[in-house]
């Protein structure tokens, strides 16, 4: 298992150094301009987050510096923590199956080297910390069950049971207070507990999820107003935020099984990410009812099963109200899909070929530039001397780069005889800057391009 987790914190040493996108540099510059208070108070009412995961960056990059290594570092430690927590939860709940710690080992490797997890992983958001916080989640429901009979004894086993069932609320409540969308698991988790009786279980994990509400229900109101005021004034911010359509259904199972790699022509690309999906979802689902198990292993399939669905079913219905599916957002899943993948195929060149076909993907994205993150360090580098008209959303990774660099607002931006302009994200605040330009005068004289970004220079007639 040691050499495994080596060589996943070697692949995701790989290409770590990219430039920061767009809201990793929001987070950099989150921790850098405001305190502890300040990203409580000020910050986060204009976000979409809940504040742990800026409060824990704010206190690591004391300690390590705001470097794009150091902003990303607790990502990867998250990712790998998850992957020995799966190897755990199969060592323990399959004990009676042969080669169990060889089952073990498949499952971890599964999702450390999934392309999508190894994407995530190198990124300074919230997304690795989530499927960590859920995995624990998971591991301690087991234990929980175990010793929910037990709270009435005395001694010893009154004390591993209320641990076990505090470690299980406190990362209820890390889980909501790190990112929203795992609120979509915790519903899915005492709805499962409801359907089984389980009612002493789930009355001792409420807590954990009503202190987290508590203490974020303020803080959320103001969020939703101002993000209902945001899509009313920018109402093609809603196209990415992923509204209930099969399109961005059907996107899930995609990125879930090839990572965040696309290309031209894209008939190509979703067959191949098409054929890719029917392998997996044939031992994923199919084969889930030709193997002969004992009925303990079948309870253990089922589970993960309805924990890797019911997030995403839940979430599929929200978004009819509220647009949020995006296969990002349900990241947290992954570790179900890597357990009960593993646990479907009972062939070791079934495995073989699986996690080749992941560590290939995972390569591909890794070693191939034009997949990585847009290029904000090699374009703010190259910016001509000068104010930079840019969409204020796109000022944090201006200023990342180059503090010094001064920035206007695009809409209104008229700073002289010639500009630099930044046209990123213009689409979604559904700003024609060329016609505003055009109309001021201004010709375009050059376009500079770089991976997922440009910028132009223009001149008055």
């Amino acid at each position: 298992m040691f050499y495994l987790i080596f060589a996943a914190f070697l692949i995701r040493l790989i290409g770590l150094n990219q430039s920061l996108w767009l809201d990793e540099a929001t987070t950099a510059r989150v921790v850098q301009q405001f305190d502890y208070r300040q990203i409580v108070s000020v910050f986060s009412p204009h976000d979409f987050h809940p504040p742990f995961y800026y409060l824990f960056m704010k206190f690591w990059t004391g300690l390590f510096g705001f470097g794009e290594v150091s902003l990303r570092f607790p990502s990867i430690i998250a990712s790998l923590v998850t992957g020995w927590l799966i190897y755990k939860v199969v060592l323990r709940s399959i004990k009676s199956v042969r080669s169990v710690k060889s089952t073990a080992v498949w499952a971890a490797a599964f999702f450390l080297f999934n392309p999508l997890v190894v994407y995530y992983s190198q990124e300074a958001r919230m997304y690795s910390f989530a499927t960590l916080f859920i995995t624990i989640i998971f591991y301690y429901l087991s234990h929980i069950t175990d010793y929910v009979l037990r709270i009435k004894g005395t001694g010893s086993r009154i004390k591993s049971g209320m641990t076990v069932v505090l470690m299980g609320n406190l990362f209820i409540f890390l889980s909501l207070v790190t990112f929203y969308g795992t609120v979509f698991f915790v519903v899915a988790l005492y709805l499962y507990l409801l359907i089984k009786k389980e009612y002493r279980t789930l009355t001792y994990l409420l807590p954990g999820a009503l202190v987290a509400g508590l203490l974020l229900y303020p803080l959320f109101l103001v969020q939703l107003k101002n993000s209902g005021e945001v899509l009313a004034q920018l109402p093609n911010w809603s196209l990415t935020l992923g509204k209930a359509n099969l399109k961005n259904l059907l996107l899930i199972p995609i990125k879930f099984t090839s990572g965040r790699i696309s290309f031209e022509p894209k008939a190509i690309y979703y067959l191949v990410s098409g054929l890719w999906v029917a392998i997996i979802g044939y031992f994923l689902l199919i084969s889930n009812f030709k193997v002969q198990i004992s009925n303990k292993f079948q309870n253990l399939k089922s589970q993960l099963l309805y924990f890797l669905l019911a997030p995403i079913a839940l979430g599929f219905l929200v978004s009819f109200y509220k647009p949020l599916l995006q296969y990002f957002r349900f990241i947290y899943v992954l570790p179900f899909f890597a357990m009960l993948l593993c646990i479907n195929t009972q062939k070791q060149w079934q495995r073989s070929a699986l996690l080749t076909g992941f560590i290939a993907f995972s390569l591909i994205y890794t070693h191939i530039p034009s997949f990585h993150r847009e290029d904000w360090k090699s374009m703010v580098k190259s910016l001509p001397s000068g104010t930079v008209c840019a969409l204020p959303s796109s000022f944090d990774p201006i200023h990342y780069y180059n503090p010094k660099i001064v920035t206007s607002d695009l809409r209104s931006c008229n700073t002289g005889n010639r500009l630099v302009v930044v046209p990123y994200a213009q689409e979604i605040y559904g700003v024609d800057h060329a016609g505003l330009l055009a109309k001021q005068k201004y010709s375009l004289d050059k376009e500079v391009s770089f991976r997922g970004l440009k910028y132009e220079l223009w001149s008055k007639k």
